[in-house]
């Protein structure tokens, strides 16, 4: 907190020393500096009256955030996260209604009660892997093959408690589990056996992606618009499969933070980071896969429309994972994480 607060003041000073009247618009979002740079140039190319600040931070951390600024809120939008947690926001009154005027082409599962949030893009859930250390008959293909006793001490695994992906992988594991035995005993089993395969639990993205790329794991669990920015913008030996088995697919999105300090900016952000313009320069550019069901496929790049045919959405009851989610996830950090091989696995 402290940090972030030097950084903006640090903004604000030289935005003065340099004579900057334009009016600003502060963005909180896990979105990456590689998408949220391309839209700040975008957005201020096309609003010169207007600064945009973004903050890029993990999806919990922003939830977390928002909430304890609650009294003197600091972000004007909330951009970037799986849907459960903004449902959360809303019930807790930290989003403001706003509805802007692409909601009608959303699938109802990708836009919130009373108007508090809407879906951006859908994020499909992938196994990830060094390439160049993995032979390609030896990839997982499937969720459970990566339980495998091959992969014992080659497994990175993102921080699920500060990440919106990792969250949306067990919670689709423990519901797969739950619906199979009706208790969620199968799935904490699932995860202690993940446990005893996974040598860290990596802090932040960047530097998962590094220490896959240098062997230091082989195989991973992550989101495929992610890693298909790395296939197209890096040379890191990191490529991914869609589990045959199905993959969550994560609606994420966008809203108005209740209490703004500049509301009326925040409102436009959203309107024309839904647009239809906005959407493809996403997938073409940041290979994000729009949430909107008009956007014309003829217009999707090669890379989505061959895709397309190999995400198999799984199923999940959003609104009972929403309620027990908070108790897996503390079961989880109290009782599986670092006790897989203890455990005997």
């Amino acid at each position: 907190m402290t940090r972030f607060f030097a950084s903006l003041t640090v903004v604000l000073l030289l935005s003065a020393c340099r004579g900057d009247t334009r009016r600003v618009v502060v963005i909180y979002s896990p979105h990456g500096r590689d998408l949220l740079a391309a839209f700040e140039q975008r957005f201020e190319t096309a609003h010169p009256d207007i600064d945009v600040e973004y903050v890029d931070m993990g999806s919990q951390e922003v939830l977390d955030r928002v909430r304890s600024e609650r009294a003197n809120p600091q972000a004007d939008v909330w951009w970037g996260a799986p849907s459960d947690m903004f449902v959360q926001a809303a019930e807790q009154g930290l989003l403001e209604p706003y509805r802007p005027t692409w909601a009608d082409a959303l699938p109802p599962d990708a836009q919130g009660a009373d108007d508090r949030w809407f879906g951006t893009y859908l994020t499909p859930e992938v196994i990830a892997y060094n390439e160049d250390a993995v032979p390609a008959e030896q990839v997982p293909r499937d969720w459970d093959e990566v339980l495998d006793p091959r992969w014992r001490g080659q497994i990175l695994i993102r921080d699920p408690l500060a990440s919106g992906t990792m969250r949306s992988i067990f919670a689709a594991i423990l519901y797969r589990e739950y619906q199979r035995t009706g208790n969620p005993e199968a799935g904490y089993e699932w995860l202690l056996r993940l446990d005893a395969q996974t040598k860290e639990y990596v802090l932040n993205p960047t530097l998962l992606y590094q220490k896959l790329a240098r062997r230091e794991g082989l195989i991973t669990l992550w989101d495929m618009p992610d890693i298909e920015t790395l296939l197209a913008r890096t040379d890191l030996p990191i490529a991914y499969i869609l589990p045959q088995s199905g993959t969550p697919v994560v609606v994420d999105g966008i809203a108005v933070v209740a209490g703004a300090p500049s509301p009326e900016l925040a409102r436009e952000f959203v309107e024309w980071a839904g647009s239809i313009d906005s959407l493809l320069f996403a997938a073409r550019q940041v290979f994000r896969i729009p949430a909107r069901t008009d956007v014309p496929a003829d217009s999707l790049p090669e890379w989505l429309r061959a895709a397309a045919p190999a995400i198999r959405p799984l199923s999940v009851d959003a609104a009972f994972v929403r309620e027990h989610m908070g108790t897996w996830l503390r079961y989880w950090d109290q009782n599986i994480r670092g006790r897989g091989v203890a455990s005997g696995y």
